[in-house]
């Protein structure tokens, strides 16, 4: 009784996170899951990302519907970017076997770190208007370019694509902050998808009751956060998505190192 109560509470704290992490800034579920699984269940790594990717995929879809409906999602013009995404998302994971294991990971902590840090001393002040000022034909090569370095990345470390994405969206391709985020968790919930089955393939399901814990919590702390983020203005959600980016990378950095 003892082990489901404690891993009850592991859950629901490692949920809360992540789903404040998705709702507010677009994050990937799994990079706040996965590593705090690991750490305090003792569940192998490869099961807690799994756990963390199929926690994303209902998560990031209800999110990404939230802004949606609040008109703050690009499908169109994002879809350069996801395929370019999906397709390196593969080749990354390829080549991360003959690599050691989190010989990245400290790296993309860091850069969590100083992307948290930029939100908040330089807050991204793209308006919609602007975002549509720029050309279709410049917009596909940038969406192309950013979309082949996160996918590489996000499938070479196996987490940090949401955070990338939102690097992309907001500094490389210039996009209003809402609309990042709700195009980043439209995005991280067809990878999230992919990844997620892929796990199940290669190694069956993982333990049940963190899976089904993770996911039920995840969702509902990612959907009232989208509903909150929807409501802020752009001011206020950058320095939000940036105290979320902040805290999140610290913890993660303190957990892999207890």
């Amino acid at each position: 009784m003892s082990n489901i109560i404690i891993t009850i509470i592991v859950c629901l704290l490692c949920s809360l996170g992540a789903g404040i992490g998705t709702g507010f800034a677009g994050m990937s579920a799994a990079a706040v899951i996965g590593p705090v699984l690991t750490t305090f269940l003792g569940i192998p790594a490869y099961q807690a990302i799994a756990i963390g990717l199929a926690s994303d995929v209902l998560a990031s879809a209800f999110t990404a519907f939230s802004y949606y409906r609040n008109k703050n999602l690009d499908i169109k013009n994002s879809l350069p970017l996801l395929i370019s995404v999906l397709i390196m998302t593969i080749v990354g994971s390829f080549v991360a076997k003959f690599v050691p294991d989190r010989t990245m990971g400290v790296t993309m902590q860091i850069m969590m770190l100083l992307l948290g840090l930029k939100f908040i001393i330089f807050p991204s002040r793209r308006t919609k208007e602007q975002m549509n000022e720029v050309s279709k034909k410049k917009r596909i090569i940038k969406s192309i370019i950013g979309g082949t370095i996160v996918g590489f990345i996000c499938g070479f470390v196996g987490a940090g694509g949401g955070m990338m994405l939102l690097l992309v969206l907001t500094a490389f391709l210039g996009y209003e902050i809402h609309v990042a985020v709700g195009t980043s968790v439209f995005i991280m919930a067809l990878t999230a998808l992919t990844g997620s089955i892929s796990h199940f393939v290669i190694d069956g399901l993982p333990n049940i009751l963190p899976l089904i814990l993770c996911i039920i919590f995840t969702l509902i702390f990612a959907s009232i956060s989208a509903k909150i983020a929807n409501k802020s203005s752009s001011k206020v959600l950058n320095r939000v998505v940036g105290v979320v980016l902040v805290i999140t990378s610290i913890t993660i950095i303190i957990v892999n190192v207890v």
